[in-house]
Parts: C-alpha cells; sequence; structure tokens
C-alpha cells in the first residue's frame, strides 16, 4: 500500500512539473516569436522611430542676400523669426499641454487644435507649426514654462526685412512663399514646401543668387523635446549681397513728389545706364507680403483703382504727347521734310479735311521753325511735319529710339507699348490708314503708347550723343564675404540712326523748352547754376471740347484730365542725370510734371543746397501760362 501511494505520488509530481514545463516554455515560445517580430520583421520600423525618439535632424535655413542702394545704404536685410511648434508625442497629455499653451500665448486653445487638424498625414513624430514668427514676449512665455507645456519647441529661422518699408518696393519686389507648381519648375529644384522665394522684382530677377544653401544638424533630445546636444552639423550657406544702382536720396525724393498721386518717376545716367531711382505710385509696404495679409488687405491692394502693384515706371503705357514731338522733329529733319530753316504759321490750329485741328494755344504762336517750335510745342507745326512724313516714316525712327518694344532692363513684366503703322491698323481694325490719322501720330496722340522708362532711353540717346544704352539696375554683386562676383558695365546697344546735325538741332530746341521765357518748362528752371533741357506732354485721356482750356479747374472729373509728362537731362552740357516723369490724370506736363523733375535734378546735382529756395524762379502756379495741350 504504501509503494502504491508513494508511486501515486510520483506520477502527480511528475504531471505537474510537465505542466509547469510546458507552461514555461510556451511563454518563452511566444516571447522569441513576439521578439523575432519585434526585431527582425518590423525591426527597421520600430528602430526608426526609437531614434526619432531621441534623434532629430533639423534643417538650418540660410540667409538670403542682403540688398544695399549704390552707396551701401541698406535696402533690404534678414531678421530672426521665431516659429512655435508641436511634437505630439512629446506633448503628453497632449489636452493638458494645449490648454497650458493657451494661457501663456494668449491664443485660443481652440484655435491650435484647429491649427493641427488642418495638417494632412499628421504624424506624432514631426513638428506642427502652430504659429510662425511670434515675437519676443511670446518666446519669453514659452521659455518661462517650459516645463507646463512638454512637446513645444521654438525653431528660430531668418525672415525677409524690408527696414525703409514701401522705398523702391516695385523695384525691389517682395518674397512670397513657392507655390505647388512652381516646386515643380528645374530652376526650383532645391526648394521646398514652405520656402519663401523672390516673385517680383530684384528679389525675383536675381533669385539666383539671393538665394543660399540650405544647411542640416543632427540634435539629440530628452523626454520632453527639449534639445540635449548637437550631434552633427552642416551649415547654410548665406545669399549673395546685391548693390543696386539707385542713389537712396533721389528715390526718397522722388516717393516723396510723387505722394498722393498716381504715376511713376524713373531717372538714369545717360553715360551708363545706371537707374539711379525708380519710383511708382502708389505704392505698398513689401513687409506684408512676408508677414502676411488678410484677405480684405490683398483684395484692397489687387482692387485699388491706381494699381499700386504695378511698377508704372516699366509696365505702365500712356500716349507719350508732346514728349512724342522730339521723334517727329527727328524723323523730319533726317527724311529732309525739314531744315532748321523751314517754318511754318501756326494761327493756333491747322484746317485738314472738314475740320480744324487745334492748337493748344488758342491764338496761335506765329510763325516758328523746328527749334522754336519744339520749346513752344507747337502743335501746328508738327502736324505739318507728320502729315508730309506719313505714319511709317514716324513708326521707323520712334522704333529705332526704343519706342514700343522693351528696353532689356533685368526686370520682367515690362510693357511694350505700341508705335501704329499703316501695316498694323489694317490688320488689327481690318480698315486703311487715313491720312488725318498722321496729324494726331505726329504729336503723340492716336494709337501711340510708351513707357516711362522708353521714354527715358529717348531721352538719354538725345543727351549721351546718340548712343543707344540698356538700362542697368544692379551695379555688383558680392559674396557674404567680400568676394566679386559680378560688376555692371554699360551696355550700349549701337548708335541710333540720326546724325549729329539732327541731334545738335534737337539739343537746341530741348535747352530752349527750360531756359527761354517762352519755353514751356521756363517755370521748372533747377537754378544754382544748373541748366536743364527737356519736353513737356500733355496726353489727353478723352475728347474734350475745343473752347474747354483747364483741365486744373476741379469741376473737371479725375478721370477725364489727361496725363502729365516731362523728359529732360541734366546739365544741359556733358549730362549726368536724364528723368521722365509721367503723372496720371495730373493736368499739364509744366505744372504737375515738370516741376518734379525739377526737385530731383537738384537733389542729385547739387544736394547741399537741395532745401534752398530757387529766388530766380517765378511761383509754380505761374507755369500754367505755359501748360500745352
Amino acid at each position: 500500500m504504501e509503494n502504491f501511494l508513494r508511486s501515486s505520488d510520483n506520477k502527480w509530481l511528475r504531471h505537474r512539473l510537465s505542466f509547469v514545463a510546458y507552461f514555461v516554455t510556451s511563454a518563452f515560445a511566444l516571447l522569441f516569436l513576439r521578439l523575432f517580430y519585434l526585431q527582425i520583421i518590423e525591426g527597421d520600423e520600430y528602430r526608426q522611430l526609437s531614434e526619432n525618439n531621441c534623434i532629430r535632424l533639423q534643417n538650418i535655413d540660410y540667409p538670403r542676400g542682403i540688398i544695399f542702394d549704390r552707396n551701401g545704404i541698406l535696402l533690404v536685410d534678414n531678421r530672426p523669426s521665431f516659429n512655435l511648434s508641436l511634437l505630439l508625442n512629446k506633448a503628453k497629455p497632449v489636452e493638458s499641454t494645449i490648454n497650458n499653451l493657451s494661457r501663456y500665448i494668449n491664443v485660443p486653445a481652440e484655435e491650435l487644435i484647429s491649427q493641427i487638424n488642418t495638417i494632412k498625414g499628421l504624424s506624432c513624430y514631426k513638428p506642427v507649426l502652430l504659429k510662425q514668427d511670434i515675437g519676443r514676449n511670446i518666446l519669453a512665455a514659452v521659455e518661462a514654462h517650459k516645463y507646463n507645456i512638454p512637446g513645444v519647441l521654438v525653431d528660430v529661422k531668418p525672415k525677409r526685412f524690408y527696414p525703409q518699408g514701401n522705398r523702391a518696393a516695385h523695384l525691389i519686389g517682395y518674397l512670397s512663399e513657392i507655390s505647388s507648381t512652381e516646386l515643380k519648375y528645374e530652376k526650383y529644384c532645391e526648394n521646398k514646401p514652405g520656402d519663401y522665394i523672390g516673385k517680383f522684382g530684384i528679389e525675383k530677377a536675381f533669385e539666383k543668387y539671393l538665394m543660399g544653401k540650405t544647411g542640416n544638424r543632427q540634435i539629440e533630445v530628452n523626454s520632453v523635446g527639449q534639445v540635449i546636444r548637437v550631434l552633427n552639423t552642416i551649415g547654410a550657406e548665406a545669399g549673395d549681397n546685391i548693390y543696386l544702382t539707385i542713389d537712396t536720396r533721389v528715390q526718397k525724393k522722388a516717393e516723396e513728389l510723387l505722394a498722393g498721386k498716381a504715376g511713376a518717376v524713373v531717372a538714369m545716367d545717360p553715360s551708363s545706364g545706371e537707374i539711379l531711382a525708380m519710383a511708382s505710385s502708389p505704392s505698398y509696404d513689401p513687409n506684408l507680403f512676408v508677414s502676411g495679409m488678410t484677405h480684405d488687405e490683398w483684395e484692397n491692394l489687387i482692387s485699388h483703382p491706381h494699381r499700386p502693384i504695378e511698377n508704372k515706371a516699366i509696365k505702365g503705357t500712356y500716349p507719350p504727347a508732346s514728349t512724342y514731338k522730339i521723334v517727329t522733329a527727328i524723323a523730319g529733319l533726317e527724311e529732309h521734310i525739314i531744315d532748321v530753316n523751314t517754318s511754318f504759321f501756326c494761327p493756333g490750329y491747322m484746317p485738314y479735311g472738314n475740320r480744324n485741328y487745334m492748337c493748344w494755344k488758342k491764338g496761335g504762336h506765329g510763325r516758328v521753325n523746328v527749334v522754336r517750335a519744339l520749346a513752344e510745342s507747337c502743335d501746328v507745326f508738327f502736324y505739318n511735319v507728320g502729315l508730309r512724313l506719313g505714319a511709317d516714316k514716324l513708326e521707323k525712327y520712334a522704333k529705332v529710339s526704343g519706342l514700343g518694344s522693351p528696353t532689356g532692363i533685368d526686370l520682367e513684366q515690362e510693357g511694350t507699348g505700341l508705335i501704329p503703322s499703316t501695316k498694323w491698323k489694317k490688320k488689327r481694325f481690318g480698315s486703311p490708314w487715313s491720312a488725318g490719322e498722321n496729324l494726331s501720330v505726329a504729336i503723340g496722340q492716336g494709337y501711340n503708347l510708351v513707357t516711362p522708362i522708353q521714354m527715358l532711353v529717348l531721352i538719354s540717346e538725345i543727351a549721351n550723343g546718340g548712343e543707344k544704352i540698356k538700362p542697368l539696375v544692379v551695379k555688383k554683386i558680392m559674396t557674404p564675404d567680400g568676394k566679386l562676383i559680378m560688376e555692371s558695365k554699360p551696355e550700349k546697344l549701337g548708335r541710333v540712326p540720326v546724325s549729329q546735325d539732327t541731334i545738335n538741332i534737337i539739343k537746341e530746341g530741348l535747352f530752349d523748352v527750360v531756359n527761354k521765357n517762352f519755353g514751356t518748362a521756363y517755370w521748372s528752371r533747377p537754378g544754382s547754376g544748373i541748366e536743364m533741357s527737356g519736353k513737356t506732354g500733355t496726353a489727353q485721356v478723352v475728347g474734350r471740347k475745343q473752347d474747354e482750356s483747364n483741365y486744373d479747374k476741379k469741376e473737371v472729373p479725375y478721370a477725364c484730365k489727361p496725363h502729365a509728362w516731362f523728359v529732360c537731362y541734366a546739365p544741359s552740357i556733358d549730362p549726368k542725370i536724364a528723368i521722365s516723369v509721367v503723372i496720371e490724370h495730373g493736368g499739364h506736363g509744366a505744372s504737375s510734371a515738370a516741376p518734379i523733375a525739377k526737385e530731383l535734378v537738384k537733389t542729385y546735382l547739387n544736394p547741399e543746397n537741395e532745401e534752398n529756395q530757387n529766388s530766380s524762379n517765378e511761383p509754380a502756379e505761374l507755369a500754367n501760362i505755359y501748360d500745352e495741350y
């Protein structure tokens, strides 16, 4: 019996031990299988997740190249921008972290949550951008409470900054976030979503120089996402610095003189082609495009009747009015229709066909030659010349002078303008050119359209003796450490096919415009020993009654007033500056545009006395006596 009991106990023990062994073996087998699954099958994924828990790769954004004026005055810079992000896998509990952050930065928690929910393909291991450019006060609050907001990160990135606001905004341009379409272009192959690129002006035209190279660094972070140490760094490379040709003094003066007006001013050295000022009014603050603007702000910009986004200096097209008489005079002299002694009598009108074509001076100018006709802007003289020339010969000399085609300036969106011909009208309207139309185009009306910079090129050709020259906006480009990459040189495009004798006759007439008491711009003499030569113009935009003589009257609607023109160069001998001014619906060229050019000439050529009054000049309102229609 005793042996039987002992045998039973052994069987029971062996049975229990077998069960325990089976259980332990099964447990280890399951553990082994789980480890095999995690380490072998899913090992790569979990290894990456593990590394992401402690090691992160951060991009280091490059500082964009800085922009200066010709004298080294800062126009465009970069400033630090603090961006607030959240790592969801570190921000636990997320709701508590969001609520705490909301209190510290004074932003509703619902807004922060909404920002997170808008991101597609959200990953808990990648930072979610909550707010850009938070400012130093919010930064201080975040840093002071960082232990209460785990997973909240602050990244410092360079942000474009325009310290002078809208100074030269149309020339410099602005930045904006790269679009998905632009990312497909080869020239943007090194960019990524969220990058800011040049969208207009110098910022766009010279993007390849201004854009630097992104760097990166490998960092180790702790459980709340704070940086413990930097493991490796590949530094970012800054963009190249650009020195523009503009003179900030002249640019500032031009913008001050345009304040409250719609129009453009562009000034150039006629011997080198360097643009000294380019102003378009009204203007805008390019900082808005970098910092972000509301929908209403954007709508106000693009729907404004005076087109503040448009660079009117290179894109705006206007009838050239009496400034075009320079071309008519050149064509008449070169085609031997007239010479310096040829004269026509002006009684105040010219009968042609079944109507009278009026001169701007109701009583007429009497008998005038080409020099006097330029000085007094006699319409009747140029009616006669235009009638004898015809549209095609006028077109020939206008186009060889640079009108009706882009100047080649290194800026996008340059306007073309229009110089009509008999062939053009037949193609455009299907009707032949009428002889009476020669009268209108000869004084810069009719179908003629030009840009201010085209007129600047024309007047510069007269100033420099007949050389056609490309306008330049960049003086030099340098690396951040001061190495010269590029320095601009005058780009002469060949001599205009006009004789020196013709140019001398034109110069004499333009001199008299400003310096003789019968000249239309006599009251805009710069004084201080500076002699200026130029040509006024008043471009009608609607028809008018023959007895209507004063577009400056307040009862005349703004949209019915003509555009005011003035082109000039100074000094008259050995010119240093050429200027083109157009004021939209400004009235008369002599009273609205010429005084602006006068002040710019004084600013550039005689800066130490630019604030002084010119006692030899009469009050500005007297200029109306010589206003031309």
